[in-house]
């Protein structure tokens, strides 16, 4: 798949089969800060998974289902993952997701990511809605999604399951006529 976007600083782009040793590398470095927050960011994380996770990626980008994406910076180096994933064509939203590994975080990497993915779901998919849902708990995801220019919504009681525990979370939102550039 032939597909980028950039804002000059940060791109972001399909998964590669090249990927699969920077995605491990992000992950292992990014585990014990992710791990609470993210189920599949965890301590036995393997290049196995990496390689499951990036061969998969452009049969769930053919069929609908999900579309995930690399961070890069101008150098290519790879700085996290964003996505669309849980897309209801019929109803026109899905939710977007995204994580930084942990060298590169406060930095606005992913504030830059999740605009360009909006951008992304609007224009290329259609969709009329992107939601972004983040456990309570997660103040670094909830302020990526408010400087990103999402809409916080409320408080969704037990919306998440994290490790076998519910957690409460935020509802964020973009429409299309939001100012998410």
């Amino acid at each position: 798949m032939k597909f980028e976007l950039s804002d000059g600083t940060v791109s972001i782009r399909p998964y590669r089969e090249d990927d699969v040793q920077p995605l491990f590398d992000a992950v292992r470095e990014s585990v014990a800060e992710a791990y609470p927050w993210l189920p599949w960011c965890r301590p036995e994380y393997t290049l196995e998974d990496s390689r499951t996770w990036v061969s998969s990626r452009a049969e769930a980008w053919e069929k609908g289902e999900e579309y995930a994406f690399v961070i890069t910076d101008d150098q290519g180096h790879f700085l996290g993952g964003p996505g669309l994933n849980q897309i209801r064509q019929q109803d026109g939203f899905g939710n977007l997701g995204y994580w930084v590994r942990t060298s590169c975080t406060g930095q606005g990497v992913a504030t830059r990511a999740v605009r360009l993915l909006a951008r992304f779901g609007f224009e290329e998919l259609g969709l009329g809605r992107i939601e972004i849902v983040a456990a309570v708990g997660n103040k670094a995801s909830q302020r990526v999604a408010e400087k990103a220019g999402a809409h916080r919504e409320g408080i969704l009681r037990r919306r998440l399951c994290l490790h076998d525990e519910y957690h409460d979370a935020v509802m964020y939102s973009f429409i299309p006529d939001d100012p998410y550039e």
